[in-house]
Order: structure tokens, then C-alpha cells, then sequence
């Protein structure tokens, strides 16, 4: 391993902020000839995976991020890639405690905290310019390269394997979907980033009118009930077979979510839908495609991750109503 070329990323947390770091190493390996081992859960492995970039992905499980496991863990692996470069693309309390222990360089990027929780509180229009002129996957870019990088080159990218392909295509067939199709996820990690479920269902009356196919995706203990369809599969598919199915698809249907992130990597357009947060966190998709839906109100964004509970019933989100969602959904198919 050369020691110079050979980086070693770390960024944990959910799974959409994972997808976002494919791009970046797409873009570095493309400047810079660097191969990447990428420390991660357990969980975000399978959308590493197959990525000409990428030589070893180490998955961490929950017993490794206790605290005394986990400065045991951090140092076994410092000393594994002494050397190394080491890019932390996380900056929180574990990742310190690894750069503490590394035997090498240590690059961190910028996730300006402090910028988002004085906007959040004082929405500070210097502050919102400040964070809307760059999107997440450019502040990871910037760790290495100050000046910034369209965020058209930094999209993220899951490679699928021919045989992933074919699943997809295969599925397409057993399901009847000769033609266009959409995909929908109604579901969301933190419930106050979700929209209503009778909207969905609205939705889906109006995509039966217009004779528009959709499949559903996503994962969830509450599945949503798509009376008469057999085309929902919620909690049927595994994560890079999701993939898979997504590509094929024509679009996606979402809120600020992990799958959203998973279409943009397959180069498939979404309708996104957002209401606790917004375009100052950096979470936006960026596909010229790509149409984002959001209300303006003066409480938004309300949670960096959509976590506090709504006071307001979500109205930023109910306010999206099934006729605009659709609205995007005709522009995008151009029909």
C-alpha cells in the first residue's frame, strides 16, 4: 500500500450522508490517483461496495463505539494504516479520539456547527448565504481542495454490479413494468420529516388517473397500505437490490431522506419533498433534474435533522399538497 496515494475516510452516521462521500472520492481518485479505505457502521457497507476507488471498508458494529471499545478499536486501526492520511469527514468526539491516536496526517472538513445553530437561531441572512453557497458534499470536497468544486462533479455515485442489473430488470418484467414507472418512499427516519399519509394516498390516486406505474421502496415497521398493489416493497428488498430498482425507475418520490440520496447515485431524478429542514444544512440534491418542493415559513428549518417534535402539525409539509406534488412529477416525466 503506497502510503501517499492510499487515504483513509471516516464519516459514520446515517446512511444518506455516506452515499454523499462517493462522489468526493469519484472526484479525488479522478485528480489525484487516491485509493480509499473507508471506516463506517456496519449498516452504510453495502453502498461502498464494488467502488473501483475503494480497496477495504471497515464496518464498525456497536459493540466497537463503546467508549473504552472504541479507543481500543481506534487505535488497532491507526496502527493498521500508519502513515496514512487520515480525512475526517465526521469532526465529532469518536473521530477526535481516532486523530488523536493516528500515526499520520489528519485532514478535517468543515461541517460549520456553529454557523447552522446561530442560523437556526437567529436566521441571520449572512449566515443562511454563508451555508446555501455550499452544499455538504462540497464541504467534504474542501478538506483537500480549498477552492470550491461544482457540486454537479461531486455527485455521488453507487456502482451496481451486472448482476444487480439484472435483478432489476428482472423484477421490472415480473411486475409488469413495461413501461414508465415511478418510485415512492413514504417513510422517513424522524416522523416530523415525513409527509402526511393520506397525502401519499391522494398521490396515489392521482398517478392511477393518469395511468402512471409506481413501485414502493423504503424500509419501515409501520408499512404503508397501498390498497390493491402489488408492486410495494417495503421492507422486501436489500439495500443495494433498492438501488438497483431505483435506476430503472424514472424517478423518485421522497422526503430528506437516505433513499433520496441513494437515486441521485444511480442517476435517477427525485421530487423531494422537505419541511423541518432546509437548503442551509447542505442536504439538497443537486441534479439539474431534480425538483425540490418546501414551503416558506418563518419556522423553517426548525431541526438539523428533523427531530423536534412539529407544534404545528407539520403544516410546512401539509402544505405540499398531492396537486403540486404531482405537478413536479408531470414536469419531470414530460408527459
Amino acid at each position: 500500500m503506497n502510503t501517499n496515494s492510499h487515504k483513509v475516510i471516516f464519516r459514520l452516521s446515517a446512511l444518506g450522508d455516506v452515499v454523499l462521500t462517493t462522489g468526493v472520492m469519484e472526484y479525488w481518485a479522478e485528480q489525484y490517483g487516491f485509493s480509499f479505505t473507508v471506516i463506517t457502521r456496519a449498516g452504510n457497507v453495502p453502498v461502498l461496495e464494488n467502488n473501483p476507488h475503494i480497496s477495504n471498508v471497515i464496518g464498525l458494529e456497536k459493540n466497537d463505539l463503546g467508549d473504552l471499545a472504541w479507543i481500543r478499536k481506534s487505535g488497532e486501526i491507526a496502527a493498521e494504516y500508519a502513515g496514512c492520511e487520515l480525512i475526517d469527514l465526521h469532526s465529532t468526539l469518536r473521530s477526535a479520539i481516532l486523530g488523536a491516536r493516528w500515526k499520520g496526517k489528519v485532514t478535517r472538513y468543515s461541517k460549520f456547527s456553529l454557523e447552522r445553530r446561530l442560523f437556526k437561531l437567529t436566521r441571520s441572512q449572512g449566515l443562511r448565504k454563508k451555508l446555501e453557497s455550499l452544499n455538504v458534499t462540497q464541504r467534504y470536497a474542501a478538506a483537500l481542495k480549498r477552492e470550491p468544486v461544482a457540486a454537479e462533479r461531486l455527485r455521488p455515485r453507487i456502482h451496481l454490479t451486472d448482476a444487480e442489473t439484472t435483478f432489476a430488470r428482472d423484477l421490472k418484467k415480473k411486475l409488469g413494468l413495461d413501461g414508465k414507472f415511478v418510485a415512492l418512499h413514504p417513510y422517513a427516519t424522524h416522523p416530523d420529516k415525513a409527509w402526511p399519509r393520506e397525502n401519499w394516498t391522494e398521490l396515489i390516486n392521482l398517478l392511477d388517473k393518469k395511468g402512471i406505474c409506481r413501485i414502493i421502496i423504503g424500509r419501515d415497521n409501520n408499512v404503508f397500505t397501498d390498497h390493491g398493489n402489488d408492486r410495494n416493497l417495503t421492507n422486501k428488498l436489500k439495500l443495494r437490490e433498492t438501488c438497483a430498482i431505483l435506476r430503472e425507475a424514472e424517478l423518485l418520490v421522497t422526503g430528506d431522506s437516505g433513499p433520496m440520496h441513494l437515486a441521485a447515485a444511480v442517476g435517477t431524478p427525485v421530487t423531494a419533498l422537505f419541511g423541518p429542514t432546509s437548503k442551509a444544512w447542505g442536504f439538497y440534491p443537486s441534479g439539474k433534474r431534480d425538483v425540490i418542493l418546501e414551503s416558506e415559513m418563518d419556522c423553517r428549518p426548525c431541526s438539523l435533522h428533523g427531530k423536534n417534535h412539529c407544534t404545528k402539525d407539520r403544516k410546512c409539509l401539509r402544505d405540499l399538497s398531492p396537486d403540486m406534488v404531482m405537478a413536479g412529477i408531470m414536469s419531470q416525466l414530460n408527459v
